[in-house]
């Protein structure tokens, strides 16, 4: 695919075979920005672990003391006063077997996170099928799944995120937008890298962060030296 005249402007900017500190790795995504939008900012790990081992699955949800800077629609399965404890925690979309009957008659999932109550997984896990591929099916592992709705709600809305490793073990995680100060999206990143090492499974071998890299929608990806994000965690703890 050919590049951009703007993506080839921004990748002279870094060197792509030196590892930079975590710090200076933000300067460099957040000027080496150039859509008209303000773009997203992720972090990408690349663990040592066999993700086709099921003790070795790195997932968990955890909250970003800045947010992500994006508005997230939160659809939650919950009856009765669990209902009603939802919409009051701002949920976009509230249901129970009808919320469910829609989804299967092709409604339009117009939300970015799923929440139930253990009453309603009878009712949700038959959306498996339409959910899950999309990566929207809720579990208790990543606080999806939670009698206490109302509180789920709330946090997810403001920065909570789900992260889980793919099939070659990577975890890719939004930590804000390049409009942040770059403190916050330090702060982001330091907690994050927090999450992701004590989510270490007690199985993996030899080292655990083995490459990290930070990126904007549109730009390059920026390698971080693993044992600089390393010491940042230990910074923040």
């Amino acid at each position: 695919m050919k590049k951009t005249k703007q993506r080839q402007d921004a990748e002279r900017r870094y060197d792509k075979d030196a590892l930079y500190g975590p710090r200076d790795a933000v300067d460099l995504v957040k000027t080496m920005a150039y859509a008209k939008f303000p773009e997203s900012v992720d972090v990408t790990f690349w663990l040592g672990i066999d993700a086709r081992q099921a003790d070795e699955l790195v997932r968990g949800t955890v909250s970003l003391p800045h947010g992500t800077g994006k508005s997230v629609r939160v659809a939650a399965f919950a009856e009765s006063d669990a209902a009603r404890e939802a919409e009051a925690a701002g949920a976009d979309v509230v249901g129970g077997a009808d919320l469910a009957e829609e989804i299967q008659g092709g409604r339009n999932l117009d939300f970015d996170v799923v929440i139930a109550t253990p009453d309603m997984m009878p009712v949700v896990g038959k959306l498996g099928p339409i959910l899950g591929p999309r990566g929207l099916m809720p579990n208790p592992k990543s606080g999806t799944v939670t009698p206490d709705i109302g509180p789920a709600v709330e946090a997810f809305k403001a920065g909570r995120v789900e992260y889980r490793n793919d099939r070659y073990g990577n975890v890719h995680v939004p930590i804000g937008r390049v409009t942040f100060d770059a403190d916050k999206l330090v702060e982001n990143l330091a907690t994050v890298s927090i999450e992701i090492i004590r989510a270490r499974p007690s199985s993996a071998k030899g080292r655990f962060m083995r490459k990290v890299a930070l990126s904007s929608t549109m730009g390059p990806g920026i390698h971080i030296d693993p044992s600089q994000v390393e010491d940042l965690a230990k910074e923040f703890r």
